[in-house]
């Protein structure tokens, strides 16, 4: 679950940018999940018994693709990038970008891992 004061936003951002359907979506709630195949991420407004001055999370959500070069073409240069997409020897090739409200999203795909010398 993903909080934000700025629902409407994200929902766009996680829509048109990111490819994601919104497949619920409730304003008298103040929450919509999203779905990209078989992530799903839910995004809603701060629950008014939390604190809540800002979006903030210490980790990132780690989302496995199996065409990773083919989403990073269709989004590079609509959202900030944390990192650009690269091959990892930890058998990744993966990028990451901040969504909308800051949160890191990181996109990877399964590669053979590098062999050491």
């Amino acid at each position: 679950m993903l909080r934000t004061k700025e629902l409407k936003e994200t929902i766009a951002f996680y829509t048109d940018i990111l490819g994601f359907e919104c497949e619920s979506y409730s304003e008298d709630w103040g929450w919509a999940s999203l779905r990209l195949d078989r992530v799903v991420i839910m995004a809603a407004l701060p629950n008014e018994h939390m604190p809540f001055d800002k979006p903030s999370f210490t980790g990132s959500l780690y989302i496995e693709l199996n065409n990773v070069d083919e989403y990073w073409d269709g989004i590079q240069g609509k959202a900030s990038v944390c990192y650009p997409i690269g091959s990892f020897p930890y058998g990744m090739r993966e990028f990451a970008i901040y969504d909308n409200n800051g949160y890191l999203l990181q996109f990877g795909q399964r590669i053979p891992l590098e062999s050491g010398s």
